[in-house]
């Protein structure tokens, strides 16, 4: 299909609503889901671009921005739907704008159109959210409200398709329309208190004439004046029309009571914490045997060589730990937009605001912190919502020192180490320690953060907390499934080819300058000789040489230069570190027998020349902590810098975590041994 970006002579419109108007399904109705999303030149905030469908014979290619409330924008991801308005830097000044306006809002709603019209754009005004006006018993009338606004006005509903003709129809008229002036769109109105009371009124003045009973047939302009009569008392009594939805009313006296909401809160996040971790387990071991499948393959067909190690190990493996979080991407954007359609989302950042705030925080950063115990990287991806840069950048900065499923197995080899095997409910409570120990921290270090993000963030705080709290409604199942796989392929597009990078080059530093002789060991089956082969290629390879230039570092902290490869290794994944282990202390046994043996390995292992126990309980209690802190992962920081948009908080990261997981690691070796404990 030709590239819609790079076609010519092609109208533009732009779709611009306010924040859960409907925009972005009247979007995927228009564009058939079939659209692409790309970054904002110069910026890390994305738009979607598609042409409108074929059947709607318009040749037009249509732009969908991030929800704004007025064309003054509050946050930088909203001064970039405004600029895209005004002069994008690709597409220019849009032939038409479409504005979705909640019917059941057009107090707040008509203010951004007034903006738009004032400004000289040609404005088409797509009505959504009538079913939930009608259930409070009124409707707009169509075309008093055209007449008012002198534009278009055309009732749709972008979940059935309803009314998507007559707006293709309207935007078509307007295309055709010779007497518009184009090129002068600006900005023509100003933020005064006094200006801005004045266009409230002229609202509230609207809104008055234009909703009428539900039962008045508005067909056509044909309005039934008995029928009106008959209800003028109800529209004139309290402005009834602009209550809230009596079901919203009801649920969210349970939802958000001051008790039970918070109960119900944690119970939903629990689940969605829980359906990431379990539910995406299977899949991500499939992903992982299809790898390992294609990995042996790739050996097997191309040698075993440099160049079949680089195919099967350096490449193939690189690409399955991109998509092997898949799975969990995949569930946790799913489980969002869900709950963030049906309303329910809004209405939990509300509830978690308040302690949040404490720490520099938001509501909003809530869901990223919780599904950071899966994983980082759909955690920091979850970070779209957090409209404040300044708290969306703290989150992602602490998001890390989430104890994530990763950590599992080190966690798993390292407490089986230092706990009796006839005691493993012993285990079960020092994991929680650990968890509880991450959570404590990372809220300190987040308190710190606040303290200094003015400096380190480069970012002003201006952070307000203003929600809106929209009414509960179906999820569109459709919309919700399309968004959450396009943000998968953002995943595998953007971040994957920085982890492929560098995980080549740490392929690279494990296996060359590859000296290793032929070995040949009897009573070793062919699988266990390769395994001491790739032990001893990473004991003479340039990460040992590594390992060995900062042993100086790992000596204080009681260990050497095989946990400081180990720990190398580890940054492409932490789980590595285990494996890493297993082959630097030349584990050759299957899977089944590999944590036994590789526990027997570290009992005995001494640190080299001195005799002196590499593990003991002081050195294995400092790797627990240090791995509660350390950036050790090579898929976060590439995301991280993804999402940010530079290497500055991703550097920080490496940087500060590495810091605090080194110093901590050293006063934890050191003490218990001052105490005895070693």
């Amino acid at each position: 299909m030709k590239d819609i970006l790079t076609e010519n002579k092609v109208s533009l419109i732009t779709l611009v609503g306010p924040p859960n108007s409907g925009k972005t399904t009247l979007f995927n109705q228009l564009s058939g889901k079939n659209y692409k999303t790309v970054n904002y030149p110069g910026s890390t905030v994305e738009y979607s671009i598609s042409r409108i469908l074929n059947k709607y014979s318009i040749n037009a290619n249509i732009l969908d921005s991030p929800g704004i409330i007025s064309l003054l924008p509050s946050s930088p991801d909203e001064k970039i739907s405004v600029d895209s308005l005004f002069s994008h830097p690709k597409f220019g000044v849009p032939d038409i704008v479409v504005v979705t306006v909640d019917a059941s809002q057009l107090s707040r709603h008509l203010y951004l159109v007034n903006q738009l019209i004032n400004s000289n754009f040609r404005v088409v005004v797509a009505l959504t959210m009538n079913d939930l006006l009608k259930r409070k018993g009124y409707q707009v009338s169509v075309q008093k409200l055209s007449s008012i606004l002198n534009c278009e006005v055309i009732k749709v509903n972008g979940k059935s398709g309803e009314g998507i003709d007559e707006l293709i129809k309207a935007i078509g008229r307007q295309l055709k329309n010779n007497s518009y002036e184009e090129g002068r769109a600006e900005i023509s109105f100003n933020n005064s208190s006094h200006d801005l009371l004045g266009s409230y009124k002229k609202i509230e003045t609207i809104e008055n004439e234009v909703l009428i009973s539900a039962g008045v047939d508005d067909k056509n302009g044909t309005i039934d004046i008995e029928k009106l009569n008959e209800k003028l008392v109800v529209l004139n009594s309290g402005r009834s029309f602009a209550r809230p939805d009596e079901f919203t009313l009801k649920l969210d006296k349970i939802i958000l009571h001051k008790y039970f909401g918070l109960l119900i809160f944690f119970v939903f996040m629990s689940l969605t914490f829980t359906s990431i971790f379990w539910l995406a387990e299977p899949a991500m071991e499939v992903i992982n045997e299809l790898f390992s499948y294609l990995s042996e393959e790739a050996a097997a067909i191309a040698g075993d060589g440099w160049f079949g190690n680089l195919i099967s190990n350096g490449i193939i493996n690189g690409v399955g730990s991109v998509l092997v979080f898949l799975p969990q991407i995949l569930i946790l954007f799913l489980i969002l937009g869900l709950l963030e359609d049906s309303g329910y989302l809004a209405r939990g950042a509300m509830l978690i605001d308040k302690p949040l705030s404490k720490i520099g925080l938001n509501g909003k950063s809530f869901v990223p912190l919780l599904s950071g115990f899966a994983c980082a990287i759909p955690a920091i991806m979850a970070t779209r919502t957090i409209a404040n840069k300044r708290e969306r950048l703290l989150t992602i900065f602490i998001i890390p020192l989430m104890s994530c499923s990763a950590r599992l197995p080190i966690y798993a080899l390292l407490i089986a180490f230092l706990m009796p095997s006839d005691k493993p409910w012993l285990g079960g409570i020092v994991l929680a320690f650990i968890y509880l120990f991450g959570i404590l921290s990372s809220l300190l270090i987040s308190s710190l953060a606040n303290k200094f993000s003015k400096n380190i963030l480069k970012v002003k705080d201006n952070s307000s907390f203003i929600l809106e709290l929209p009414a509960y409604r179906i999820p569109s199942l459709i919309t919700v499934i399309t968004r959450t796989f396009n943000n998968a392929k953002q995943y595998i597009l953007k971040a994957g080819h920085v982890i492929l990078y560098l995980s080549v080059i740490l392929w690279f530093l494990t296996y060359f300058p590859d000296t290793n002789p032929d070995i040949q060991i009897e009573g070793k089956t062919e699988d266990e000789i390769i395994q001491l082969k790739n032990s001893e290629r990473i004991s003479n390879s340039y990460a040992a040489d590594l390992g060995k230039f900062i042993e100086p570092v790992m000596k204080p902290m009681g260990m050497d230069w095989r946990i400081g490869v180990s720990l190398i290794s580890a940054f492409a994944a932490r789980e590595v570190f285990v494996s890493a282990m297993a082959l630097i202390f030349k584990i050759t046994d299957d899977e089944d027998n590999l944590q036994n043996s590789l526990l027997e390995s570290m009992k005995s292992a001494e640190i080299e020349g001195t005799g002196i126990k590499l593990f003991t309980t002081a050195t294995t209690t400092g790797l627990i902590v240090f791995f509660v802190f350390a950036m050790q992962c090579l898929s976060t920081v590439a995301i991280s810098r993804k999402e940010t948009g530079s290497w500055r908080i991703p550097l920080l990261q490496i940087f500060v975590f590495t810091a605090i997981a080194y110093l901590l690691t050293l006063i934890t070796v050191n003490g218990l041994r001052a105490f005895g404990i070693n």
